[in-house]
């Protein structure tokens, strides 16, 4: 199997595009792929612990300890979350601070990268 890296730009509520990438993450892991996933822009509030989650949407705080548990790597945008006022303390255990360098090793040691 190979290595996809995916990277979510968009809230994690108001749309399902962060909603489905994790779905797809975790369907991947399943499947035997090793999967990383960098959060930038706004997506970074989907690894905000302690998230109360808008009635009829999922916590897609729980969904990230799922794909973390499973060995996926999980990183936020260390410039996104500072700008959110986000501290790396409040993250999902587990989720780590990541750097636009990181994101291009990643990008370039990839079978495949998607985007949402």
């Amino acid at each position: 199997m190979g290595t996809v890296t995916m990277v979510l730009n968009d809230a994690p509520y108001g749309i399902e595009k962060a909603w489905n990438a994790l779905r797809l993450a975790s369907a991947l892991l399943v499947s035997g792929e090793k999967i990383n996933i960098f959060l930038l822009g706004d997506a970074v509030v989907a690894a905000n612990a302690g998230q109360e989650t808008p009635k009829g949407y999922y916590n897609l705080g729980e969904v990230i300890k799922d794909i973390l548990s499973k060995g996926g790597i999980v990183k936020a945008c260390g410039t996104c979350i500072k700008a959110r006022g986000i501290k790396a303390e409040e993250l999902v255990e587990g989720v780590q601070v990541g750097r636009m360098l990181e994101l291009a090793n990643w990008i370039k040691e990839s079978d495949k990268v998607l985007t949402f």
